[in-house]
C-alpha cells in the first residue's frame, strides 16, 4: 500500500487546497454525530493542520481541546493556527495522554491510514473517561467520494490495468469500522453515513490540487512523467463533463462512535 508519512509529508496550505474544502465542512456534522459539546474535553487524533481541530475549538473552547499527529509539517501548521491548543507530534498508535484524560476521542479521515488502526482505537479507548465516546470516520469505499473515485478511475484507464487506488484500503465501509470499534472493547457502537460538497471555481483550480503531493493521490501522480499527466488531466477533463467554470463534488463519510463502558 502506500507509504503514509511520505504521501502526508506536506504543508498545511497544501492539504487544505486538496482536501480541506472537504474535510472543513465535514468537521461540523463528524463533531455532531460525535455528541461534541460543551463542557467537555476532546482529543482530536491524525488532527492534520486542523479542519475537524478547529471545529472542536468552536465548540468546547481552545483550553479544552488537544490534538496530535504524526507529521511535523502539520502540527507546525496547527500550531501557527491555533496557538492555544495542545499539540503533539505523536501517532494514533502511542498517545501521549494519561487514562481517562477525555470525554472523547476523534479521528476524522485518519484511520485508513494509520500503521496499525486497532491499536490507535485501544489507545483512544484507554484515554477517555467511562462513558466517553470514541468516534472515527472515512470517506466511503463504494464510490461516495466523487474527487477519489474520478481520480482512480482515470488513472486506471491511463494504466491499462488495476491501479493500487484507495478503494482497497482498510475502514472505508460500517462494517469494518464497527468492527475497528468494537474490536477495542467499545460499546453501543453506531454508524452514519456523513454528506458534504465542495466547490471549485473551474477545472484548473481542480487540477491545480491534484498537483500538490497529498495523500495517495499526490503519491501516483509524482510518478508519472510529463505526457502522462497531460494524458491524466484530459481524462479527467472529460469526467468532469469537460466544465467551463464553477462545480461542485460530492464526498459521502461513513462516521462510526463507540462507547467506553
Amino acid at each position: 500500500m502506500f507509504n503514509t508519512p511520505v504521501a502526508f509529508d506536506v504543508t498545511g496550505d497544501a492539504y487544505d487546497r486538496f482536501m480541506g474544502r472537504y474535510s472543513r465542512r465535514l468537521a461540523p456534522l463528524f463533531a455532531d454525530f460525535a455528541g461534541v459539546r460543551e463542557p467537555q474535553r476532546v482529543l482530536d487524533v491524525g488532527c492534520g493542520p486542523g479542519a475537524l481541530t478547529t471545529e472542536l475549538v468552536r465548540r468546547v473552547g481552545a483550553e479544552q481541546v488537544s490534538a496530535v499527529d504524526p507529521s511535523p509539517r502539520f502540527v507546525a501548521a496547527l500550531r501557527e493556527r491555533l496557538p492555544q491548543v495542545e499539540v503533539q507530534i505523536a501517532p494514533g498508535e502511542s498517545l501521549p495522554h494519561p487514562d481517562d484524560s477525555f470525554d472523547a476521542a476523534v479521528a476524522q479521515l485518519v484511520v485508513s491510514f494509520m500503521r496499525d488502526a486497532p491499536a490507535a482505537a485501544t489507545e483512544m479507548r484507554r484515554v477517555v473517561r467511562p462513558g466517553g465516546v470514541v468516534a472515527a470516520c472515512m470517506w466511503d469505499a463504494r464510490g461516495g467520494m466523487e474527487l477519489l473515485s474520478l481520480f482512480w478511475s482515470a488513472a486506471n484507464e491511463l494504466d491499462g490495468t488495476t491501479v493500487d487506488d484507495e478503494s482497497r484500503m482498510r475502514y472505508r465501509t460500517p462494517e469494518e469500522l464497527r468492527e475497528l470499534l468494537e474490536g477495542a472493547g467499545l460499546g453501543d457502537v453506531r454508524e452514519e453515513l456523513l454528506e458534504v460538497t465542495a466547490g471549485y471555481d473551474d477545472f484548473d483550480d481542480f487540477w491545480s490540487a491534484i498537483d500538490l503531493g497529498v495523500g495517495p493521490i499526490g503519491a501516483y501522480f509524482a510518478k508519472l512523467d510529463e505526457a502522462r499527466r497531460i494524458d491524466l488531466r484530459e481524462l479527467l477533463r472529460q469526467r468532469l463533463g469537460e466544465p467551463t467554470g464553477a462545480f461542485t463534488l460530492t464526498g459521502r463519510a461513513w462516521a462510526v462512535r463507540g462507547m467506553r463502558a
